[in-house]
């Protein structure tokens, strides 16, 4: 795939607002990045740590491990399990990429940025209309819930927005984008089978049976590859509207 210089939108010689802006997206990508990255590292040491305030568990979704350093593997492992972890690791991964090298164009760079803004628009989504009316937030919740759900899902489409890049989204791309969230949905059943517990309670078979589950994940796939589609619109009509 060739290479491209559209990541910035403008170039130009030394000095020129090309290079200005081309540093202000490097240092976007750069702050987007390590947000995401450090919350994820953040929410993970404090899981381990059992720092989180103890709440009731409904059903067969995670908690319930042991208290201490006995309960830290299980706490760690149910951590990197959560769609909202994976989300943000996907944003570091794409973002912390573009900072290093901005304008580098492969066909899974640009599945990695897909994804990013997908994913992480789900998480959004999915937190405020499913869990967020159910959870009672204390504790480093009140820190880490809102940086996760809210502030790297913001910051991730606002450097989107302004800094791109343009033009990577295709059909492919968007395909691509879905392997992913197909490969945590693997690996979020599978373990449940392991240890008997889900991440969310919508996803628990046990309670509400694998047709039901199934329904629910697919329609979460529907709504992702919508997104997909809608964040290509918007950049083509980005593009189209800097072609002057």
């Amino acid at each position: 795939m060739r290479r491209q210089s559209a990541t910035f939108g403008e170039t130009g010689p030394a000095g020129t607002r090309g290079e200005r802006v081309a540093r202000g997206a490097r240092a976007a990508y750069l702050l987007n990045g390590l947000l995401a990255g450090l919350g994820f590292l953040l929410v993970l040491t404090l899981s381990a740590l059992g720092q989180y305030d103890d709440t009731p568990v409904a059903g067969n979704v995670y908690g319930g491990n042991a208290i201490g350093i006995a309960g830290a593997w299980g706490r760690a492992a149910d951590t990197v399990s959560y769609f909202t972890e994976w989300s943000n690791v996907v944003v570091a991964f794409a973002l912390l990429l573009l900072w290093r090298e901005p304008i580098r164009d492969s066909y899974w760079r640009r599945v990695l940025r897909a994804d990013s803004l997908m994913m992480i628009t789900v998480t959004a989504v999915v937190y405020a209309v499913l869990l967020a009316p159910t959870q009672r937030v204390t504790g480093w919740s009140v820190f880490t819930n809102p940086l996760q759900h809210i502030v790297v899902p913001i910051v991730t489409v606002a450097v989107f927005l302004v800094w791109g890049p343009r033009g990577w989204f295709s059909w492919r791309v968007v395909a691509g984008a879905l392997l992913i969230p197909a490969a945590w949905v693997v690996w979020m059943l599978v373990r449940g089978v392991a240890v008997d517990a889900y991440p969310y309670d919508f996803v628990d078979p046990t309670t509400y049976g694998y047709p039901a589950v199934f329904a629910t994940i697919g329609k979460i796939l529907v709504f992702g590859t919508l997104i997909a589609l809608l964040y290509w619109a918007l950049d083509r009509a980005l593009v189209r509207w800097r072609a002057p």
